[in-house]
Order: structure tokens, then sequence, then C-alpha cells
């Protein structure tokens, strides 16, 4: 009701000039008026007519002055100021008020976290580093005095737009005050959740307590730094106010502070009268809280400030931006399980049985094969999202996957690399562990056996799974529990995710051909997508294991090697094909790709090549990671041959593209023996 009242008082002082002695008379002037409004409310007439009644009788300076029993001479006064600020010089008393309250904030606040640290942990250390603090921190506090006396807004006059620019500022550094020591009781109560956790949880002593909350005795001080810099810049502010509005606002502030130790006090309390820290009734009083806090502080800050609202568009902006960001990165976070109806639906696909066995001490999977024929399947970039936006395209890649598989009929399906593709704005998804699960499920209900090598996507850096969190979920999965992912439990101490070993032997134990699964690795981070390569350590284990089942089966064993990123000799061999070179042999396919690097190998030379043409074990290379090349290369006696990818996600357009969809099918004799050749889904369709 008495607004109507503040927004009359502010009309007549519209065309006055702001300084301490008008907002004096403002003040008195405004009381008055508020006494006349509530009589007249009393004496029958509704607010309109009050206010318009006001208005109309002291509408003027002179006569609402008058009305107040302000003496003319004090009028007089308001039009005689020495001198008026313009805005470049307060700005420039503002930045430096700005940069020396921060600097004093900065000081003070780490001499408390290093006494904090000094007290928990009782080392002396902490004590010379709050020493250091706190006398940069009472330097600039005298500094900060000492420019505090050269500014005086006793004979100060603000007009025109200088004026509405100075109440913006009163506004700006009151709320901001307010907000900082709301917040940082909101980080207090947060130090004081996780002291209480680890006390309620009971696994924890007191000395390792005591460590952690030193660790994090920084959380609440950052919410202290805001709130010492903001209450120096609010008192800079107020000097240029009345005596009546200081005091109003500073007892608007302990009243505050009072809410916010209350709410302190009660965080504290409360899990002991509970019984634990985490509860629905403790959920529902911090709920409460922080609701009562706001509303209190929005309902009650009307008296203190010109607007209490005001409605900024570019923080309107960046908020909503900020918070769009937020909930769209936990929703990309989740997983979908839309597509397991599918997974679940699957029938297994015939094929033959082989006896599979595991050596725990070496992690090495031993496939014995009792026919002619080995079939094994090479997939690659399959590129699966596991979101809700990328479930249509999921299943069909999961689709094109299993008709691939039905119309072959592998004994083993090997997918080099890109199994899933956690990309976030392409994919919707950052959850690379629901789509894996979703594999291995479907390879699962399919009954073949399958293993992988990993590809540059398979745990990218903002996935929700790590490294560490999917070779644990890979084992979880293994061939222990599921009976078809050969995924060893047991990895060779060298660079990379998963490097192994697969033998596939005859019937009377002869070695039929030794699979290697190398992992390409993923990126530099010199760069970004600088390809990372197979490093000296895992061509050294790969030269390890050659000479090993040499030795065993007492000749030069047939190898194959399975990985994602080509090899730089891919590039080399392609290029001497195009010039017609007799060093190189075609055998199918073709180089798609339509970037400049059609063919997107590392920058850094491997020796995996050389050391593999010395050895001459290894008869065949695989790999794939570019999905429009699918050719196959002979060079120096190894076939280098690009797997037809699946994806139907990764690249804009491809799923709407089908010629270079596909696998290879590898055909591997008793005798050592292999042939290789594309399947493609469009035949298979």
């Amino acid at each position: 009701m008495l607004e109507k009242i503040c927004e009359v008082t502010e009309k007549i002082f519209e065309d006055i000039q702001y300084s301490k002695k008008s907002e004096y008379i403002k003040g008195k002037i405004n009381n008055a008026l508020e006494k006349e409004f509530q009589r007249l409310i009393n004496s029958g007439k509704n607010e309109v007519q009050s206010a318009g009644e006001i208005m109309f009788r002291y509408g003027s300076i002179e006569s609402a002055a008058e009305f107040a029993g302000i003496k003319k001479d004090e009028l007089l006064k308001l039009d005689s100021e020495k001198s008026c600020m313009n805005p470049k010089t307060f700005k420039k008393l503002l930045l430096k008020e700005k940069l020396l309250s921060f600097l004093c904030a900065v000081f003070i606040t780490s001499g408390m976290v290093s006494i904090c640290q000094c007290i928990l942990l009782k080392e002396t250390l902490f004590l010379r580093s709050a020493a250091l603090s706190g006398l940069f921190g009472a330097l600039f506090c005298w500094l900060y005095s000492k420019g505090r006396k050269k500014i005086s807004f006793d004979n100060v006059v603000f007009s025109g737009d200088m004026k509405k620019q100075f109440m913006l500022y009163q506004d700006r550094y009151k709320k901001r005050l307010v907000n900082s020591i709301f917040l940082f009781t909101a980080l207090v109560c947060f130090f004081i959740y996780l002291t209480l956790s680890w006390i309620f949880h009971g696994s924890y002593n007191s000395d390792e307590i005591i460590s952690m909350n030193a660790s994090n005795v920084y959380i609440p001080m950052l919410g202290l730094l805001l709130c010492i810099k903001n209450f120096m810049l609010s008192g800079f502010i107020l000097e240029g106010t009345s005596k009546k509005s200081r005091k109003l606002f500073w007892i608007y502030v302990k009243k505050s502070i009072a809410l916010c130790v209350l709410f302190v006090i009660v965080t504290i309390i409360l899990p002991f009268i509970l019984g634990s820290v985490i509860s629905p009734f403790s959920f529902i009083y911090f709920i409460a809280a922080v609701s009562a806090g706001i509303i209190l502080n929005f309902s009650k800050r009307k008296n203190i400030v010109f607007r209490n609202f005001r409605i900024n568009k570019l923080r309107i902006v960046v908020c909503s931006f900020i918070a769009v960001f937020c909930i769209t990165f936990q929703v990309l976070k989740m997983g979908s399980w839309v597509i397991q109806p599918y997974i679940l639906g699957i029938s297994g696909i015939e094929h033959s049985r082989h006896d599979i066995s595991y050596n725990d001490n070496t992690g090495v999977y031993t496939i014995t094969a009792d026919e002619e024929n080995f079939k094994i399947l090479h997939l690659t970039d399959i590129h699966l999202g596991g979101s809700f936006f990328s479930a249509v395209k999921d299943y069909k890649a999961l689709s094109a996957c299993y008709k691939l598989i039905e119309n072959t009929s592998p004994d083993l399906v090997i997918v080099t690399g890109d199994l899933v593709f956690p990309m976030g704005i392409m994919s919707f998804s950052l959850n690379n562990e629901t789509p894996v699960m979703q594999f291995a499920a479907f390879m699962r209900n399919i009954g073949i056996p399958w293993c992988f090598t990993y590809g540059n996507h398979d745990t990218e850096a903002m996935a929700t799974g790590n490294r560490e969190n999917i070779d644990k979920l890979y084992r979880s999965l293994s061939y222990k529990s599921s009976g078809t992912l050969l995924y060893p439990y047991i990895q060779p101490d060298i660079t990379g995710r998963s490097n192994q070993l697969i033998k596939i032997e005859n019937s009377d134990g002869s070695l039929r051909q030794a699979l290697f699964l190398i992992d390409s690795n993923d990126y530099t981070g010199e760069g970004l997508n600088e390809y990372d390569y197979i490093h000296d350590d895992q061509v050294n284990w790969y030269e390890k294991q050659v000479n090993a089942l040499n030795e065993e089966n007492g000749k030069t064993v047939s190898s194959m090697i399975f990985f994602h990123i080509p090899l730089q000799e891919y590039r080399t061999a392609y290029e001497l094909y195009q010039n017609g070179s007799r060093e190189v042999e075609y055998y199918f396919g073709k180089i798609g790709e339509k970037m400049i690097d059609q063919i997107c190998c590392s920058d850094y030379p491997s020796r995996l090549f050389e050391k593999s043409v010395e050895l001459g074990s290894t008869k065949a290379m695989f790999c794939g990671h570019d999905h429009y090349n699918n050719i196959s290369l002979g060079y120096k006696g190894i076939r280098l041959t690009y797997g037809m990818s699946i994806d139907y996600l990764a690249m804009p357009g491809i799923d709407k593209e089908t010629e270079q969809r596909g696998a290879e099918l590898i055909t591997l004799k008793s005798d050592s023996g292999f042939d290789i050749e594309q399947v493609k889904l469009t035949d298979v369709d």
C-alpha cells in the first residue's frame, strides 16, 4: 500500500539532484506523506483517491517540504552544492575500490584458510603462509582506508544519467552483499554436510576427517571472499547516501545474517535428531529453508532498494544458456534402453560350436577349430549412441550387424573399434556405458563369440565412462559371465587399453592362426584430433609373442593383426597403387573418403608394419576408422584391408548412404591359409 507514496516521493524528486542532503529531505517528506496517506485511508477513501489527493496537494517539492516541516533554507541548499561528479570520475573511483577490495578479500581469506589448515594439521608451514597473507591483507586494507579518506560524498551531487546510475549502483551492491551472505551460508552448510557424512559413515577415523576438512576448507572461504569484497564495496557506495538509508540497510543485513546463522545451526542439529545425514526429512528441510530464505530476501529487500527486480536481458540470456547447457549435459549423460525390446527379441544364429579356453596366467584365449574352415566376420565403426535421440539409428546399426552375421554365420566376430560414439551433439549422448551393455547383450543373444579393439571414440574425454570404468565394465561382461565376449582379464603392462592374443588351433593342437588385437590408442593430446599410434612397447610385446609362438610350434607361425586407426603404410601402399607401382597388389574395394586426408592415419610413424615384415609371421592387417574406405591391398607380403563400416550416426548424411556399409568375411584354412571377401550390406538385403 505504501509503495504508492514512495512512487509519489520519487516523482517529486525526479528533477532534484542526488546527494546525501536530498536523500535526507526525501526521507522526511516520504514519512510525512505516508502518515497523511494512512489518515486519508482511515477516513474512508480508497488507495487511488488518497494517492491522487496527496499528489494534488503536495505534488511539488516546495509544498511537500512545507508539509513535512522542512525550512526553505534547507531546500535552497539543494541547489548550492559545490561539485557535480561526472560518470568518468566516479567509474575511476569505483574501479579503484573494486581492485583494492578484491585484493583485501583475497589475502584475508587466504590467510584464514592457512590458519584453519595450520590448526587442523598442526603444521607451522601454514602459519607462515597465514602470516604472509595477513601482511599483504593489512597492507591493502591500509591502502583502502587511506584512499577512502580522500573521498567525501558530503558535498558531491549526481545529476541526470549519473543520478540514475548511482541509484543502480546502490541497488546492485546491496543485493550482491546480501546474496553473497546467503551463498556463504550455503557453502558453509555444504562443508558441514560433508563433515557429518564422513562422521556418520563410520569408516573414517578422526585424523582422516580432520585431513579431509583441511583439504576442503577453501569451499566456504570462497563465499567469505565474496562477502568481504561486497561488504567493502557496499560501504563505499553507501557513503553517498543518507544516514537513515544506511541504517535501514545494515539492519536488514543483520537480520539476514541472523537468519543464515539459524540455518547453519539447524543444519548441524538436524542430522543428529534424524540419526542420518541423508533422509527424506533432511531434503524437505533443505528445500523449505532455501525457499524461505529466498522469499524473505525478496520480500524484505524492497524496503532498502529503489527497484527490487530489474530485468537484465543479458543476464537472463546468460543464465538461461547456462541452465539449458546444464540440463542438456545431464540429459546427454543419461543412457536410453529404447531399443532393448529389439535386443531381447532377436533369436540366436546357428553356427559351429568350438571349444574355447582361457589361460588365467597369460590372458590368452584359445579356440579349437574342428572343421576345415574357421570363419571370422570383421565389423568396424558400429557407432552406437545409446540415447533416446539415437535410438532409430542404433536400431539400424544393430539390424545391419544382425543381417551380416546371419548371412555369414561366422565362428568369431571381431570389431575393430568405435563400437560406441559418445560425442554429444551428433549422438545426443555422452553415455558410453549403456551402448556397451546393449551390444554385449545383443551378441550374447546371438550366441557367437566376439572380441574387439578400442577405437578413438570408445572412451572420449566427456564420456560418462573413463578408461578404467569401461575396462571394469567389459571385464564384468566377459567370457566367464557372458560366454561370448573374449575380453582378457589379464592384460600386458604396455601402452593401450586392451592388447591381446587369441589363438586359433586345429583339433590336433597345431596353431592355425594367431590373432593379435592391438590398441591403436586415441589421441596424443597435443592438438585437436591429433591421432595417436601403436607405440614401441606394443610392438615389442607383439615381437615377443610371435617369437614365443615360433619357438613353441617349431616354425614361423601365421598371424593377423587387428587395430582401429590405419598405419601410415596404408597411405603409402595406396599412393603406390595410384601411381601404378608393381609393389602393390589390388584385391578389392576403394578409397571413398572425400576429406583432404583420404587416409586418416596418425602423423606419428609406428614400427609395427616394419617389424611385421621383418618377422614374416603376419600375413594380414585389418583396420577401420575411415568410414568410406574399404580397399584391400597387398604390400610387402602383407594384406592391408580396410573394414566396411556400419556407422549410421557419426557423419552427416551417412545414414542415407549404403555403398560403404558391410563387413569382411575372413576364412581361415587348417593349413594357415586364408581368404578375405567383402560382404556388402546391400547384397545381404
